[in-house]
């Protein structure tokens, strides 16, 4: 289990390393946080996950350890999505907090 993590934290690697350097050379950050949340959830978070499993084999032979595995593969793009959706539409409505704000006050 820790290799298919490892493996797929090397992709969000690429990706959030791309998204930087495309940053840099237009000089528009507006996409930072979309930035950082594939580099913190994509690869660091599954490269630890990788080193975990790796390093303790029986937990990553286990149904909950698989479970781990898709979750975070299904939430993590969506999760980079809507950031981006946020950014790229300029629209704070697809925030959480700030909608119950809205409906508590």
């Amino acid at each position: 289990m820790g290799t298919k993590f490892f493996k797929i934290a090397v992709v969000y690697l690429v990706i959030g390393v791309s998204i930087g350097y495309i940053m840099g050379i237009t000089h528009n950050f507006s996409y930072t946080s979309v930035h950082t949340h594939v580099n913190l959830l994509g690869w660091a978070s599954m490269a630890l996950f990788g080193l975990i499993y790796h390093f303790y084999p029986k937990a990553g032979e286990t149904k909950l350890a698989k479970t781990h595995f898709w979750l975070h593969n299904i939430g993590t793009p969506f999760l980079t999505a809507g950031v981006f959706l946020i950014v790229f539409l300029d629209n704070d409505t697809l925030t959480v907090l700030p909608s119950l704000v809205q409906i508590l006050s």
